[in-house]
């Protein structure tokens, strides 16, 4: 296991101040907020410690309503709504600076056989045939701000490779779409939770940005804002965060200073194991 990817796991793996409360420390990643992958990483594994091991998440909604200092820990709040004989659910809240700054909400389920169909995977050649984000970054380090060289430079705990190569400081007109393959830096604990808050970790990136393609700007252009407001996920089917999935993103709108984009995350089968929604605020600055 590569360091950033254990400095990730220790990240997640939260300290329990009492019954059912949680302190997170947060990592800085050159943003001028938290990466949102980490609150919602961070949520899905307190509600964890709460849940019986037999049950994994099936499903989370959560939404950002205040964008989080990374100089602080984040304080993470579960309320247990419900155990069922099929399902358990739980909601999370996390606090920073006394006021809550996200909420989560996730469904747990066990096991159970049913009816099965599913959407077909896109014809996309192998991880293989594409560069990392950060050998693609590498090679052009010598232009790049010293805030955009500590995002995108160096070893990540998540390797992203971007089937459609987008230049953050020259973008152009594309089609509101991307495929990413994502898979962690090393080997993983066999623990399924710790797979789902990985995965939903990694969601997060490169998914909003999709949806500004053909409007060329990107997350670099000067006085524009990028943010988060909800995002949710479905889990289908058990898969390992140490392998490659390819996670197919659209947009299919952009309207009132929003966008909405969609991912289906697939394994190398085929499998579709997991989808997510998100929007979020893509607009110029007010002078």
């Amino acid at each position: 296991m590569n360091q950033p990817l254990n400095e990730l796991l220790n990240l997640l793996q939260l300290e329990q101040l009492e019954q059912d409360l949680f302190r997170g420390q947060s990592e800085h990643l050159g943003l001028p907020q938290v990466y949102g992958g980490q609150v919602i990483g961070q949520a899905l594994s307190a509600a964890r410690y709460t849940v019986d091991n037999d049950r994994t998440v099936h499903s989370f909604h959560s939404y950002f309503l205040y964008p989080g200092d990374p100089e602080k820990a984040i304080i993470y709040d579960v309320e247990n709504l419900r155990d069922g004989r099929s399902f358990s659910t739980r909601r999370v809240k996390a606090i920073q600076n006394g006021r809550p700054i996200f909420y989560l909400t996730a469904s747990y389920h066990g096991d159970e056989p049913g009816f099965e169909h599913q959407s077909h995977m896109p014809e996309i050649a192998g991880p293989e045939n594409f560069a990392s984000e950060t050998q693609l970054a590498e090679a052009i380090k010598h232009v790049l701000p010293p805030a955009v060289q500590k995002i995108f430079c160096g070893e990540k705990p998540i390797e992203v490779r971007p089937v459609n190569i987008v230049n953050p400081l020259a973008p152009k007109k594309a089609a509101p779409t991307q495929h990413l393959w994502i898979k962690a830096n090393g080997e993983l604990p066999d623990n399924q939770l710790i797979h789902q808050y990985l995965l939903a970790y990694a969601s997060d990136w490169g998914f909003l940005p999709t949806a500004l393609h053909p409007h060329e700007v990107s997350l670099l252009t000067p006085n524009f804002q990028v943010a988060t407001i909800d995002h949710s996920m479905w889990f289908h089917r058990p898969f390992k965060m140490d392998e490659w999935l390819l996670y197919s993103i659209e947009s299919t709108n952009a309207s009132g200073s929003r966008g909405l984009v969609r991912g289906e995350i697939f394994n190398q089968k085929g499998q579709l194991v997991a989808s997510a929604m998100q929007e979020g605020v893509m607009r110029m600055k007010k002078k």
